[in-house]
């Protein structure tokens, strides 16, 4: 989770030739290091994993997807701690990656896609934040009711009053998130330890035959167990502040293992304690519902309010996140200069209502479209597969190259296979997503471009080069299969 009071310190220029470093920031060690890529990672998708898992998946294959995911994703953070040692000069990396690899154009639609997939998970947090309500007002249902949608709003501008007038208390809100999404887990993990009975995990282990093939199986799991890992990236956003830069890439680790047991253990446990077929058709958060069968209504409880303080923080961290994704590559020239205008607070505040203008604009959405929380993290995981990808496949360029490397280095050839296998691994993902999300990722991409063409227009710079256009002409294509199959009804949320 982005630091709340370093969200507003300015942001260095991606891209520059010397990191900008904030004076009145503290540096960073490991542990508060690996606190922030632990805390970024664990947001609401944890709470409703077992149900996202089972949906689609039986045991044995939800074995196999961890297992690729837990690989694909250790890749990928070898190429995060890659780029951090190699390119010291690059912070806030998943912009200035793209850039420095493939010019600006690249550069900001890898900023735009995160930025979107940032504020499509709030919406997302905010659905599943009333469904959890449900669980005690049925009136709220799954989230996505009227009063639902209306509760969300309500919530959505008053916290966005709050951002308004700056955030002072970072380190005490980042400490009680952070509690309240770990110790639930913990618990919910001893808990369903005891109650895990191996004759429900071992039934259809591999799968009912409704589900189809374990390889579309596995395939169904890609979506969300990336939705999970979600801020792998975390610490690079920090590498201008880290009292050494060697600690981002061990935080990066440290938090990658952690994240990865707990969740294969809160998916997998719950195939012990309720059956897939079940578990399937359970409401969110399923955590809750699991522990419910397992030790009473005390355990739902329990999981709800975890649920509800820790989306609660990591809602207004992640607004403060997409806010400043605009407003780094605005102060750089790459998006609308308005972008980058602050409040008297030092708040991003323009960048603030475009964000939290689309949240509300989604928010109506899944009312009218009855849009369900993982519809609502698929699309937005889709969206941040590109930039994912943009990163690995610049480690792989530089390893290739050998840039930022020794001539006597020898992890070269390492750092090329690293960098390899998470390029596979991403096209893998988005092979995964299925062309429903692709196509409403094209679509959600597509209006970028009226930005870019505005900032480039300020500047008086020359629009698109060549292989630029090319992008533009497929990307404007695939936006308008979208567009009519959106409005034929071929193609939903």
């Amino acid at each position: 989770m982005k630091n709340l009071a370093d969200s507003f310190s300015g942001p260095s220029a991606p891209g520059s030739a010397v990191p900008t470093k904030t004076s009145a920031a503290k540096p960073l060690r490991l542990g508060l290091l690996t606190a922030l890529v632990i805390g970024s990672m664990i947001g609401s998708g944890v709470f409703s994993l077992p149900q996202n898992m089972a949906s689609g998946a039986g045991a044995a294959a939800v074995l196999i997807g961890w297992l690729i995911t837990g690989v694909g994703m250790l890749m990928l953070a070898f190429v995060y701690q890659t780029l951090t040692t190699r390119k010291p000069d690059l912070d806030n990396g998943i912009y200035a990656y793209a850039r420095a690899s493939a010019g600006e154009f690249v550069g900001f639609n890898s900023a735009w896609g995160y930025w979107v997939s940032a504020w499509i998970g709030n919406v997302g947090y905010l659905v599943i934040v009333f469904g959890t309500l449900g669980y005690f007002f049925p009136m709220f249902g799954d989230g996505n009711t009227r009063a639902a949608i209306l509760g969300a709003s309500i919530v959505l501008w008053i916290m966005h009053a709050v951002i308004l007038r700056g955030v002072r208390s970072a380190a005490i809100l980042n400490a009680v998130t952070t509690v309240a999404k770990v110790v639930p887990l913990l618990l919910f993990i001893l808990l369903a330890l005891a109650a895990f009975r191996s004759h429900i995990f071992t039934q259809e282990f591999w799968g009912n035959p409704k589900l189809g093939s374990v390889f579309t199986q596995v395939k169904s799991t890609m979506l969300i167990t990336v939705w999970v890992f979600i801020g792998i990236e975390g610490a690079n956003v920090f590498s201008a502040r880290a009292q050494r830069r060697e600690d981002i890439g061990r935080a990066t680790m440290l938090g990658f293992a952690v994240v990865l047991l707990l969740l294969m253990a809160v998916s997998l446990l719950s195939l012990g304690i309720v059956a897939q077929a079940d578990l399937a058709a359970m409401k969110n958060p399923s955590m809750a519902g699991v522990l419910d069968r397992a030790v009473g209504t005390w355990g739902a409880v329990l999981i709800s309010i975890g649920l509800l303080v820790s989306v609660g923080g990591a809602l207004l961290a992640w607004t403060l996140l997409a806010a400043e994704t605009l407003f780094t590559p605005a102060s750089g020239g790459v998006m609308p200069a308005f972008l980058a205008r602050e409040n008297n607070h030092g708040v991003p505040a323009n960048a603030l209502w475009v964000t939290n203008g689309l949240v509300q604009l989604f928010l109506i959405i899944t009312l009218v479209s009855n849009a369900t929380y993982q519809a609502l993290i698929s699309l937005a995981t889709s969206m941040i597969l590109v930039p994912y990808l943009f990163s690995a496949v610049y480690a792989t360029r530089i390893a290739i190259r050998g840039e930022g490397y020794a001539v006597t280095d020898t992890v070269r050839g390492r750092d090329m296979l690293i960098g390899a296998a998470a390029s596979v691994y991403c096209c893998w993902l988005l092979y995964a997503a299925g062309p429903k999300y692709l196509l409403l990722s094209a679509l959600l991409y597509a209006p970028g471009v009226l930005l870019y063409g505005w900032a480039k227009r300020e500047r008086g710079a020359r629009l698109f080069k060549p292989f630029e256009a090319v992008i533009l002409g497929a990307l404007v294509v695939l936006a308008a299969i979208a567009a009519w199959l959106l409005a034929s009804g071929a193609l939903g949320l």
